[in-house]
């Protein structure tokens, strides 16, 4: 475990309004505001969880470190500070020393979900600069820190607004995107896609870009480890196109974008039939998927990429665990560049889609558990590989 340590002027607490509806109030998001001098910063706090490494060369940067650096004391108003999520937080009033949990950094779920969530710019300026800040001066840094947070997705969207997106668009005027406007050209949904800022469409390309992180067998060859953050942190999604876009891998991957995407649009569009299989199969006379939370009936609702008629919205926390186990039916030759299909996906989920959909709801009732567990999305592995295995078998 790694562990902040280090002294603060002042610090306030903002408990969850949900704390006393919970059976345990430890498991609720904790919101804790520090002023910290400069100097007591620590050094070297990850930055993994930030959706991108900060730039020092941009004119914002520079403005960062003049105000790092300046005589002026009011940085902690005009900065908007420092996020970072943790694992826990205790506080020692006797000696105003914090104690910082951001969980084991060598492990890929924590270190993509502990640390600098936002301020990556602002920290940087200041652990670079704060040895030129005038003698005699001290000067302060607003942090805040959230600990047990749910969704950290959802966090990272709102805190660094359009920063993913114009990360993406930038690569855009690169020509780094070229491979999945080619790869979806014919496809209904081809003119529905948002390559730019603030583009008025349905899809944003990010979205391609999860589909084929949750089939990433390079990184995710086996049922040892599972491609989690394609739901729990696009932002490393985004990281991990944007250094293997022009590989042989995925170059072949993005060519399979049109059979994700028919893949994620039926499971979206039957889950909710299959749950009703499952638990007319355990004996409930009549399901009521819509009591489910992360399961909503809603009028002229549509799936995603392919607008199918759905009359249940569902949350993506059920359906990329069952969407990333069929990556088990994905093969890629090396020599020849290619990928293959060892059976169609489709008809895989139409043989076992009530199995998985099982898994998923007697694993848990909450879709932001049930995106980040990955037992879950291992044991879903497995039902699709050994499906696959009998299929095998049955040939022979």
């Amino acid at each position: 475990m790694k562990k902040l340590k280090f002294k603060v002027a002042a610090l306030r607490t903002l408990a969850s309004p949900y704390r006393k509806d919970s059976k345990d109030g430890s498991n609720n998001e904790t919101i804790y505001y520090l002023l910290v001098n400069m100097k007591d910063l620590p050094e070297n706090i990850p930055m993994d969880v930030n959706p991108r490494v900060p730039k020092m060369t941009t004119n914002v940067a520079k403005a960062l470190i003049k105000a790092v650096t300046d005589p002026e004391t009011d940085f902690y108003i005009n900065n908007r500070g420092i996020v970072i999520s943790a694992k826990a937080l205790s506080f020692n009033s006797s000696d105003s020393e914090v104690t910082i949990d951001i969980g084991n950094q060598e492990i890929d779920e924590e270190r993509e979900n502990y640390g600098i969530l936002d301020g990556g710019h602002t920290y940087t300026a200041i652990i670079n600069n704060r040895k030129d800040i005038p003698e005699g001066t001290e000067k302060y840094v607003r942090l805040e820190v959230i600990t047990n947070v749910e969704n950290i997705t959802r966090l990272s969207d709102a805190r660094n607004t359009s920063i993913q997106v114009s990360d993406l668009a930038l690569f855009n005027l690169d020509g780094g995107l070229d491979n999945i406007k080619e790869a979806i050209k014919s496809e209904p949904y081809a003119d529905d896609v948002a390559y730019k800022d603030h583009e008025n469409k349905t899809i944003h390309v990010s979205e391609f870009v999860r589909l084929m992180f949750a089939f990433d067998i390079e990184r995710f060859p086996d049922d040892r480890t599972a491609p989690i953050q394609s739901y729990s942190g696009k932002a490393q999604a985004t990281k991990r196109y944007a250094e293997a876009f022009n590989g042989a891998f995925y170059k072949a991957l993005t060519k399979e974008l049109p059979m994700l995407v028919k893949l994620y649009d039926k499971i979206e569009e039957q889950l909710v039939e299959k749950y009703k299989e499952y638990k007319k199969q355990q004996g409930v006379g009549i399901p009521r998927p819509g009591a489910v939370k992360g399961i909503d009936l809603k009028e002229n609702a549509t799936t995603q990429f392919l607008h199918s008629k759905i009359d249940h919205v569902i949350s993506v926390g059920y359906i990329y665990p069952i969407f990333g186990a069929f990556r088990a039916l994905l093969s890629f030759n090396k020599d020849k560049g290619e990928i293959s299909w060892n059976f169609k996906p489709l008809e895989i989920w139409n043989e076992i889609g009530t199995d998985l959909v099982q898994n998923v709801f007697e694993s848990t009732n909450n879709p932001q558990l049930a995106g980040k567990d990955k037992q879950l999305w291992l044991s879903n592995y497995r039902i699709v590989e050994t499906q696959s295995l009998r299929k095998l078998l049955g040939k022979r």
